[in-house]
């Protein structure tokens, strides 16, 4: 039985982690704005804003993963400097808040590892993705950075999501047509399920991927790795 921490456990990837992680008979915390729909006897909410508010102390931590995340996606001429400073402060700001806050208790954690959220627009350029790209390159960094200087005591892994079937990605994918057309952009003709992510994450905080830190992981169904 670990302790894993998620922040933004109530909806979409966090939420699919979160249940996975139940499953498991894993203790959960929850960190987030809203309740998550299942009660479970292994399940700790805390209501708050991780920008906001001072994060709950937590006595026993194995497993840290941020969520929150943002789809932003305008011209650069329609995004304001707000826009940027938003994106940046969701994305990467509330996840070194996080870090700094757990570090000290993850560090004395069983296989501790950290997993952050990027995307595949900070390796492919999209348009209209400017202020989302930036903020997630923003956690890129902060994984190669902080993988070697705790590498001897904390695994950091990010992994990059192509679209993900979330509520965060509705107005993408808010019919046939338009789910068939992102489809037909994906060389491998599928995009993502949040199960397919959180199985991803139960991997990289395993025993079985204890020899893999530093590292950002694409689950794009080709649209980054192959040119068709």
């Amino acid at each position: 039985m670990r302790n894993i921490v998620i922040i933004g456990g109530s909806k979409g990837i966090g939420n699919a982690i979160l249940l996975q992680q139940l499953e498991k008979n894993n203790i959960v915390h929850n960190i987030s704005r809203n309740i998550p729909e299942i009660s479970h006897p292994n399940l700790k909410h805390y209501s708050l804003d991780v920008l906001q508010d001072a994060l709950p102390d937590i006595e026993n931590i194995d497993v840290l993963i941020y969520c929150p995340g943002s789809i932003n996606l305008k011209p650069i001429g329609s995004l304001s400097v707000g826009d940027f400073r938003s994106d940046f402060e969701i994305n990467v700001i509330g996840a070194v808040k996080t870090i700094q806050k757990y570090l000290p208790i993850l560090k004395k954690g069983t296989n501790p590892s950290i997993i952050l959220f990027s995307t595949v627009a900070a390796k492919l350029g999209m348009p209209f993705h400017a202020s989302i790209a930036t903020a997630k390159a923003g956690i890129e960094g902060l994984v190669k950075s902080l993988g070697a200087e705790l590498a001897s005591v904390v695994r950091i892994n990010a992994i990059a999501p192509t679209i993900t079937e979330t509520s965060l990605a509705a107005g993408i994918l808010r019919n046939d047509r338009m789910k068939e057309n992102m489809m037909e952009r994906h060389p491998m003709k599928n995009y993502l399920k949040p199960e397919e992510v959180a199985s991803m994450a139960n991997y990289l905080i395993s025993e079985n991927a204890k020899s893999i830190s530093g590292q950002v992981f694409e689950m794009d169904y080709g649209i980054v790795t192959f040119k068709i």
